[in-house]
């Protein structure tokens, strides 16, 4: 049975990372006051998983002017994520934290992780700045995802939450119009 995540908040944390040559501890804590996109995937030195951090990477200054944080996840260590950045020039260009999660207890509180298999599923959450999750996609190991598709739903939460009074329509991007709803639009879209 599937869970929805929708306004979960999510839970207390405690997690070691690697960050541009330095290891730090990432908690619930450091999550609140901005946004977050928390992006598992199932494992470093692999073969999907670099082309997505690497877009993420490439999109980095777009997610921090959104004053939002990225956090890639995985079942690696800190160590692991550490010799992939000394390794492979696509993960040395990425400055956001690579969290580690060896224990699965991020990938768990996420309903991701494929037990078997010892990995997470491709998935992204977005979490606002109260700790709630206000988008979340969870795809198989092998589809990969779309940078600017998740900067664009980014942004659309983030629209949403300022402006409660109005909708994003499908392919929305910033300054383009908002619906509002109401019944005399109801039948004409």
């Amino acid at each position: 049975m599937t869970q929805n995540f929708i306004n979960q908040e999510v839970a207390d944390f405690n997690v070691n990372a690697y960050q541009n040559g330095d290891l730090k501890q990432v908690t619930k804590q450091d999550i609140l006051g901005k946004w977050s996109v928390f992006f598992f995937y199932p494992a470093d030195f692999t073969f999907v998983c670099p082309t997505e951090l690497g877009d993420l990477a490439d999109h980095y200054a777009e997610f921090q002017n959104a004053n939002t944080e990225i956090y890639s996840v995985s079942e690696d260590s800190e160590f692991v994520h550490k010799a992939w950045a000394e390794a492979t020039d696509t993960i040395a260009k990425i400055q956001y934290p690579m969290l580690a999660d060896p224990a699965g207890k991020l990938a768990r509180f996420f309903d991701v992780l494929d037990e078997e298999a010892g990995q997470a599923y491709r998935a992204v959450f977005i979490v606002d700045p109260e700790g709630k999750i206000q988008s979340y996609t969870i795809n198989n190991m092998g589809i990969g995802r779309n940078a600017e598709e998740i900067l664009r739903t980014l942004e659309a939460a983030q629209f949403v939450a300022e402006h409660g009074d109005q909708v994003c329509p499908a392919n929305w991007h910033p300054g383009e119009e908002t619906i509002t709803p109401s019944l005399d639009l109801v039948g004409k879209l």
